[in-house]
């Protein structure tokens, strides 16, 4: 086993990683997210794609297929651009979902809605 990426050029490793992982990741994160599926199941696909990705880097510029840091490296960028597309995806589920219950606070959370108040500011007329 060699280390992080000795066989491997920068740009390889940024439309590799990057580009190709990175964008399969962010689908993948998003898909899970929008059939309301668990955060596990992003651990699961990321670890599997981190293989896939590690398999494109030997196939296409034969660096080293068994290198358990560059596994790593190209997982944990992986899980965290799933994890960033579940959570955005699942933040705007809520809040367009259940709009009388949930409000955006922020990109990455969501919190219950103050009865009588609005989103602009303003107050909504209370009940007789």
């Amino acid at each position: 086993m060699d280390g992080l990426y000795t066989d491997e050029s920068l740009l390889q490793i940024l439309m590799i990683t990057g580009v190709l992982g990175g964008g399969a990741a962010w689908l993948a994160g998003r898909a899970i997210a929008r059939t309301w599926r668990p955060y596990r199941q992003v651990i699961i696909y990321v670890a599997l794609l981190g293989a896939a990705v590690r398999f494109a880097h030997f196939a296409l510029f034969e660096a080293t297929l068994l290198s358990l840091p560059s596994y790593l490296s190209d997982t944990l960028f992986l899980l965290a651009a799933g994890s960033l597309s579940w959570r955005i995806t699942r933040v705007n589920q809520m809040v367009i979902q259940y709009y009388w219950l949930y409000e955006r606070s922020g990109w990455l959370a969501w919190r219950e809605r103050v009865p009588g108040v609005r989103d602009g500011g303003g107050s909504e007329a209370k009940p007789t």
